[in-house]
């Protein structure tokens, strides 16, 4: 999952990482949306206090996709595999990307889905202006 310390905060993201999205099996009939797990890996001692604010992280990667993507988490502990590869945030997208991506999101009822697309168009929008013409 991108931009997990943004999701999580610094604290947290520093002793977890994510490494799936499990989803339920689904027959061939239904058509309702069931929520995913979302696998962690956690540093052993700190396995119980990211229990304890299970609630917090799920509710806030939602927020982040703009739906009731997972419902709960299951945490397997051990060493981190990103410990020492330290990258660097990128750039928050210009005002100027974020207001085209608002555009053409337009008038969603729902904040926030309309704020996940703007965030998303944006993103997409900076990729394609950093991406040269093939000559």
């Amino acid at each position: 999952m991108l931009y997990w310390e943004d999701i999580v905060g610094e604290r947290l993201a520093a002793m977890s990482e994510p490494l799936a999205l499990k989803w339920p099996p689904r027959g061939k009939a239904s058509r309702e949306h069931a929520p995913a797990t979302l696998v962690v890996r956690v540093e052993s001692g700190f396995a119980l206090e990211l229990q304890h604010l299970a609630g917090v992280v799920i509710e806030r990667v939602n927020v982040h996709l703009g739906f009731a993507c997972i419902d709960r988490i299951a945490l397997r502990q051990g060493p981190l595999l990103r410990k020492n590869a330290r990258k660097t945030r990128p750039a928050p997208p210009s005002e100027a990307q974020i207001a085209a991506a608002a555009a053409i999101v337009g008038d969603i009822a729902e904040a926030p889905l309309r704020q996940a697309l703007t965030r998303l168009g944006a993103r997409i929008i900076e990729h394609s202006l950093d991406r040269k013409p093939a000559p």
